[in-house]
């Protein structure tokens, strides 16, 4: 249990389902059945440990768990320093500043105002770089709400649609402050050097990269071969597989998600017929 790599997860929100499904189809157990604290993965030799997010990098920090996934905003807001090790992909939101609308156009304007926050280390960092002066009135949530109180005269908080600042009055001064997403972080970059957490890492990267793809599989005439395999070239080469008539072979290839119904469309055109697309779970390239 003692030797057990500790890994520090959100214990609850979007950010702690979207953890958990991740992990999940990287092979890990870390689902629990209840409230539970920890989940044991014996099989992998790994301890999952739930925390507030907010905490989890002061966690990883001070070296009481080993990795651990967080927004960089709330790593960054925690004053703690850790290494970023990869990126996940999920979660992803803007940190940003907003004011009523129509009454301000540049952030400088911000200068000697009160802006009311629930990142104050982070948005202090980010008032610094900006030689601003100005109060932070720090506050745990509804910060939107704070300006028609008269708590404060401009906000900065995390945005994903924005539809909150919009329902408020509030509109974004000035370009993000950050962009943030889910991050596997640890104390230091040299963890990433062990053997288990290269596993790990590699699991992740194979499960967020076969996100971006697609398997596409279609049945296409010899003689339109050639230019087909132009279309979906593959990795390394598209898998092509003969048929019972002979004149036909079926051919099989990852293409990128995005470009998915372009590439439908160019073989249709070309003669495929029986296109299907299949989603990928994990791949390594």
């Amino acid at each position: 249990m003692e030797n057990r790599l500790k890994i520090a997860v959100p214990n609850k929100g979007a950010l702690s389902e979207g953890t958990v499904e991740l992990l999940t189809a990287a092979g890990y157990k870390c689902k629990r059945s209840g409230r539970e604290l920890m989940v044991g993965d014996c099989a992998n030799g790994i301890d999952f440990v739930f925390l507030r997010p907010r905490d989890i990098a002061l966690y990883v920090g001070k070296g009481v768990v080993d990795l651990g996934i967080t927004g960089r905003d709330l790593a960054l807001d925690s004053g703690v320093g850790v290494a970023e090790l990869l990126p996940l992909g999920i979660g992803k939101s803007r940190f940003c500043f907003a004011a009523p609308k129509g009454k301000y156009t540049d952030v400088r304007q911000f200068d000697h105002l009160r802006i009311a926050c629930s990142y104050p280390v982070l948005l202090q960092s980010k008032l610094d770089g900006k030689k601003l002066d100005c109060t932070i009135v720090r506050l745990e949530g509804a910060v939107e709400i704070s300006i028609k109180l008269g708590v404060a005269d401009v906000i900065a908080d995390v945005v994903e649609s924005g539809t909150t600042l919009r329902e408020a009055g509030l509109e974004i001064v000035g370009e993000p402050l950050l962009e943030s997403e889910a991050l596997l972080i640890g104390r230091d970059a040299r963890i990433a050097e062990t053997e288990c957490v290269r596993r790990l890492i590699g699991r992740i990267r194979g499960i967020l990269l076969a996100r971006n793809y697609l398997m596409i599989e279609y049945d296409i005439q010899r003689r339109d071969l050639e230019a087909c395999c132009r279309i979906t070239p593959g990795i390394e080469a598209p898998t092509v597989s003969p048929l019972a008539n002979p004149d036909w072979v079926a051919v099989k290839a990852m293409v990128l998600r995005s470009d998915c119904n372009r590439i439908m469309d160019e073989l249709y055109a070309h003669g495929a017929r029986g296109i299907i697309t299949t989603d990928i779970r994990s791949c390594r390239l």
